[in-house]
């Protein structure tokens, strides 16, 4: 080879190494924020009224879910997990803003043309995202004020398809027949199917809910792989298994628990075609998928009615029935699979977890929630979570708990205790005004909360009033006519 060309060789070759590290180098000094990986797709499936003992991964007889026991096998089950309140609107206004929901002003359950709603000075976990360029959508039940400005999309999301309040705020009788002018469902007005701000559709019969769980879930697996190239979050609040249940004709009869059995197998089946679809579109390692319920069953529907795994009262009560719910969560990859959690945690911590996981800034006004990132790490030990507040009837504390003790205090509640059940869609008594007893219990040796033990405990009592004051500085209780300072209120309709 002649010299001449042998020397070209080598300088090229240098250039070329040259030129390498140089690329390397101006590689390394991207900005950091470029280099972070994105955050995970989150996926929150909220069900309406489901019992602790509705699935089969938390016991349930004779009702088999097993693609929410795949979801638990391979994330983890949470077992001591609570609603912030057993009650609909105000579980919502929870789990999207991780504060309890009377520090926002919104309690019980909010009526078509409601004078209230969610404040949009609230942040939601769709505005929250929105820091990272989430692309949003709720496709369900919202329950945050049926006023236009209250909607979906006045609230940090891109998309809705779904109910505004309840799926029995409508007029139609429990039997499925139209409501008769005098009883209480004529004064409801029809039910809308609403897409982003227009009502596109009529709820109008038993057979139309039937419909609601897969038409739902179909816009939800659009909305995933329209999205699936950047980051996104899917909030999909069923409305059921709330009364009026049905299920479509595929499912009817299949499972041996009636039409609650049936209702329950058919909402597993659309989660996991949503399981299929992230599967199928290569997202299950960047997506965690939470599922939980916002609060307890409504047990004076009997059949119709889901089940508590023998934990005291239910829907609408601070006992365990009410507010202790299923919470699994999978993030393949990051969140190791098989784990069973039974720390203390609730829906108000959901926020904050979201916030550290995808690197968006929480609000500047004061939330309730605490991060769960090290237990979805891993470390089952860890327990950031000590104290809950049990508050109910718009701003009544009737319980606190510090880990496993819990502190009743006097006060008028909902009880189905010792009543009959109604049977297929109609109720049975419930009666709202029955005095519960000042109690301790130590729901790790009796989490039906029937054995007080108080008296065998003095300091443990002393501790839980030390912090219910605390609380009552804070929040304020009805039951002790005081005020809280650090109450905000809901937003108004504007005139």
């Amino acid at each position: 080879m002649p010299p001449e060309t042998h020397f070209t060789m080598i300088r090229k070759t240098k250039i070329l190494s040259i030129a390498l590290l140089i690329f390397t180098l101006n590689q390394s000094s991207t900005p950091v924020s470029r280099m972070e990986p994105l955050g995970p797709n989150v996926i929150l499936i909220f069900m309406d009224d489901l019992g602790y003992g509705d699935l089969s991964c938390y016991g349930a007889l004779d009702i088999h879910t097993p693609n929410i026991d795949r979801l638990a096998s391979e994330g983890i089950r949470f077992t001591n997990f609570l609603s912030a309140q057993a009650v609909c609107s105000a579980s919502r206004a929870a789990i999207l803003t991780g504060c309890y929901p009377n520090r926002i002003g919104i309690t019980e359950a909010l009526f078509p043309a409601s004078q209230i709603g969610l404040a949009k000075e609230e942040m939601t976990l769709a505005e929250l995202l929105k820091q990272k360029n989430y692309s949003t959508g709720i496709f369900g039940k919202w329950h945050l004020g049926d006023s236009p400005e209250f909607l979906p999309l006045n609230q940090g999301f891109d998309e809705y398809l779904g109910i505004p309040y309840s799926n029995d705020m409508w007029p139609v009788n429990f039997d499925g027949l139209p409501a008769k002018p005098g009883t209480n469902k004529y004064r409801f007005p029809p039910l809308p199917l609403i897409r982003n701000t227009i009502p596109i559709d009529t709820i109008k019969s038993l057979e139309d809910q039937a419909l609601l769980s897969g038409r739902l879930t179909d816009e939800a697996i659009r909305f995933i792989r329209k999205n699936k190239k950047k980051p996104f979050f899917a909030y999909i609040p069923h409305p059921m298994p709330h009364v009026p249940i049905n299920a479509s004709a595929t499912f009817r009869g299949k499972s041996k628990q009636g039409l609650y059995g049936d209702v329950i197998q058919e909402l597993d089946h659309h989660v996991g075609r949503i399981m299929d679809a992230l599967k199928t579109e290569g997202l299950e390692k960047n997506t965690m998928v939470i599922f939980t319920s916002d609060n307890g069953p409504w047990l004076n529907f009997g059949n119709h009615a889901g089940n508590t795994a023998g934990l005291r009262e239910g829907k609408g009560t601070s006992f365990e029935g009410g507010q202790r719910v299923p919470c699994i969560i999978r993030w393949k990859g990051t969140i190791p699979a098989g784990l069973i959690s039974n720390q203390l945690a609730s829906t108000i911590d959901l926020f904050p977890t979201i916030s550290k996981l995808s690197g968006a800034s929480l609000p500047d006004k004061k939330i309730d929630g605490i991060d769960l990132s090290e237990i979805l790490k891993g470390k089952l030990q860890a327990n950031p979570r000590k104290n809950f507040l049990y508050y109910y009837r718009k701003n009544s504390l009737e319980a606190v708990r510090r880990d496993n003790w819990k502190l009743v205090f006097e006060h008028p509640s909902r009880s189905y205790l010792d009543q009959e059940p109604g049977a297929d869609g109609f109720p049975g008594a419930a009666p709202e005004q029955v005095i519960m007893k000042e109690a301790l219990y130590d729901l790790r040796r009796d989490p039906g909360e029937r054995y007080d033990v108080q008296a065998y405990f003095p300091e443990i009592v002393k501790e839980l009033k030390l912090l219910a004051d605390q609380a009552r500085a804070d929040l304020g209780d009805d039951l002790q006519n005081v005020a809280g300072k650090n109450n905000r209120q809901p937003g108004k309709v504007s005139n």
